[in-house]
């Protein structure tokens, strides 16, 4: 079940367990008649509604990132306000269903008790309801450092692994005695992707010129081992450099390129990287490459496929949930586009 489902089933479950206890214990102590239960329901669902309304709230100021004095604070007014609200509903609630009884509802003591009760009520449901974030965003970050490890460790494992090392060196070897500037640049090269790998931090995210100048790196060297097999374009809007995207993204769908795409062809083909900002302030990013994309059968599994698209996938979901996405198409029967969209600045993740 995803978050939605188990937050409406608590909620349904918890005031309608609510509304049952109540009218249980009326029916034991003097006996309820059929419009009081209808009343202790009504006042179970202005419950569930209010505290809805007051999720809604939490969520569109985003609360959960005040720092903690002024967090406790609006709590504290809105649960004031809220059980204010909730007394006024009992009063109109039972007249509705001509359950009033002004002599005794009236009373000061009365109306103080269920203030008292109903702020209770409101401020239990908060606490659980903070406590289910901050738990359930803990959890969500676990599992995102897992899968940044996991992918920092691949990508180690591509970098060290046995045929890059080999072409990188060989491609180094072969410009040694013919152009030995641009092998000290290859060199170069080489150790700031490896310095990158083993250095980058547990940021969620980084800016895009950062992850562009690792992926033009990568793509430099590739073209020394490809040499006029490889063209790399790129199309990056000036609004995209203000973005932040998670690290070693863009460079995983890239090496995806190259592996599944231009070295497959006899020819090579071309490589473009493409970032602009859309209508609602989203970052796209384009990464298209020769070839054809034919996904594998299941039986088959990941690993003839690749890491990336799986990584890239899984990352975006614990990121920014459904706010974002990944696509994969083939595009003219030429060429198969890798597209990511990204909301500016919305993690999921505190």
């Amino acid at each position: 079940m995803n978050r939605s489902t188990i937050y409406w089933l608590v909620q349904v479950l918890g005031w309608g367990s609510f509304a049952f206890v109540n009218v249980f214990f009326a029916s034991l102590s003097k006996g309820i008649s059929p419009l009081q239960t209808w009343a202790f329901l009504a006042l179970a669902a202005f419950y569930l509604l209010s505290t809805h309304a007051f999720r809604l709230l939490i969520k569109y100021y985003n609360w959960f990132r005040l720092e903690i004095f002024r967090l406790i604070t609006l709590v504290l007014l809105a649960v004031g306000f809220l059980a204010v609200s909730n007394v006024l509903a009992q009063v109109l609630i039972n007249l509705a269903f001509g359950t009033l009884n002004p002599g005794y509802d009236f009373q000061t003591l009365v109306i103080s008790v269920n203030l008292f009760v109903s702020f209770l009520y409101y401020g239990f449901w908060v606490l659980l309801y903070f406590i289910f974030h901050f738990l359930n965003n803990y959890t969500t970050t676990l599992r995102y450092e897992a899968k940044i490890n996991e992918i920092r460790l691949n990508h180690l494992k591509s970098q060290l692994n046995p045929h890059f090392i080999f072409n990188a060196l060989n491609s180094v070897r072969a410009l040694v005695d013919e152009d030995p500037i641009k092998a000290k640049s290859a060199i170069t090269l080489i150790s700031n992707m490896l310095r990158f790998s083993l250095m980058m931090d547990k940021k969620q995210v980084i800016d895009l010129a950062d992850e562009l100048a690792m992926v033009k790196d990568y793509l430099v060297l590739e073209s020394i081992r490809f040499e006029e097999r490889l063209q790399v374009k790129y199309k990056i809007e000036e609004g995209a450099y203000g973005y932040k995207i998670p690290p070693m993204m863009l460079q995983t769908i890239v090496e995806n390129a190259i592996k599944h795409g231009i070295s497959n062809l006899v020819k090579g083909g071309l490589i473009e990287i493409k970032c602009r900002v859309g209508l609602q302030e989203e970052l796209y990013i384009q990464v298209k490459n020769s070839g054809h994309y034919e996904p594998l059968p299941a039986s088959k599994g990941k690993e003839e496929e690749g890491h990336g698209i799986d990584n890239t996938q899984q990352r975006l979901a614990l990121l920014y949930g459904d706010q974002a996405s990944f696509r994969i198409f083939n595009l003219g029967g030429q060429f198969v586009i890798m597209e990511i969209k990204i909301p500016k600045q919305r993690l999921t993740l505190d």
